[in-house]
């Protein structure tokens, strides 16, 4: 259990349900803000809220948000929404879009999963910055900070923007969501990686990350997730633990997400197939360590789910979301 759950709850079985927060495929409403609650404590079985409109609506920046995450405080009185500021529904250029868009991220900051206020727009990435993707954020107690991270293409002159590059994943710290570190490469193998998520289990993290190639000679597993493990969330070195997961279940991979049962020692990691047929696609095991993961096979996810996160809720808040968006 990860520290802020800990000081949040009384352990795993104060929580009795899951929110899933995403947002769906570039249509006029699909890049905002969506909501969807489990059934009871079915880690497998979600239905959108608010009669599968969005919760919330982003007017700043690029007009639209993708890849929602979402961080309970160690403290377990807020919660901090992450999102990347983007909108591909209007042009589809995916061109301008990595060489010159938002360097920032959306905010949202509540105490009870409902109010989310007006949400702000926060510069985290550096002028040598294309873009500004899939941000989430992780509290780190050796810092006593949150390690918020992304990915971001650089280039060599931070006007130009021209020539090749490739996304790395970036990171900053923060305490208040408001005011960030300089930003710092945190993964960078010399090639394209983008969607990076964390957990915590018995004192290491797990990191799970895509591998953005294009599948084929120097990459035969391009286009799929990769996992890593250390003890510490600012370690130079992780100990890779897996990589081409779910492959043979899927096509490809992208957006993972990862959560533990809220009661029983399983995990689950949902991977986007990012195909016109399927988006994402659980899979699970019991020995986190292993490495080895199990396409799902009962499952019901809402309409078009894309990147987000899954986050485990009390009693008081499931029934509160459920209320407010019936």
């Amino acid at each position: 259990m990860s520290t802020a759950t800990a000081r949040a709850s009384d352990g795993a079985s104060a929580h009795a349900g899951y929110l899933y927060v995403h947002f769906k495929r570039e249509a006029a409403d699909g890049e905002q803000i969506y909501f969807a609650l489990s059934e009871g404590n079915d880690p497998l079985r979600f239905d959108d809220l608010n009669g599968g409109e969005p919760v919330l609506r982003s007017t700043l920046g690029e007009g639209g948000v993708r890849d929602p995450h979402i961080v309970r405080s160690p403290e377990g009185d807020r919660f901090f929404m992450v999102a990347t500021d983007l909108q591909l529904f209007k042009s589809h250029d995916w061109d301008r879009h990595v060489r010159w868009g938002s360097r920032s991220i959306m905010v949202w900051e509540s105490r009870d999963l409902v109010d989310w206020g007006e949400g702000r727009l926060v510069e985290i990435s550096p002028p040598e910055a294309g873009n500004t993707w899939a941000p989430e954020s992780v509290w780190d107690p050796e810092q006593e900070a949150y390690l918020v991270h992304w990915s971001s293409t650089l280039y060599d002159d931070p006007q130009a923007h021209e020539g090749e590059s490739y996304n790395r994943i970036m990171c900053a710290t923060t305490r208040d969501f408001r005011e960030f570190s300089a930003p710092r490469a945190w993964i960078d193998r010399g090639c394209q990686t983008i969607d990076t998520t964390v957990i915590e289990h018995d004192g290491l993290y797990y990191r799970f990350t895509k591998d953005e190639r294009e599948r084929g000679g120097l990459a035969p597993l391009g286009k799929s997730i990769f996992s890593e493990t250390s003890p510490s969330l600012t370690a130079a070195e992780w100990t890779p633990l897996a990589e081409g997961i779910g492959l043979g279940a899927i096509k490809q991979g992208e957006g993972p997400l990862v959560y533990k049962s809220n009661t029983e020692e399983k995990w689950y990691l949902w991977i986007d197939e990012f195909t016109p047929e399927r988006r994402y696609v659980p899979f699970e095991t019991d020995d986190l360590a292993g490495g080895q993961w199990t396409p799902s096979t009962d499952f019901r996810l809402p309409k078009d789910p894309c990147h987000g996160v899954v986050l485990p809720v009390t009693a008081e808040e499931y029934e509160r979301l459920a209320k407010a968006w019936a």
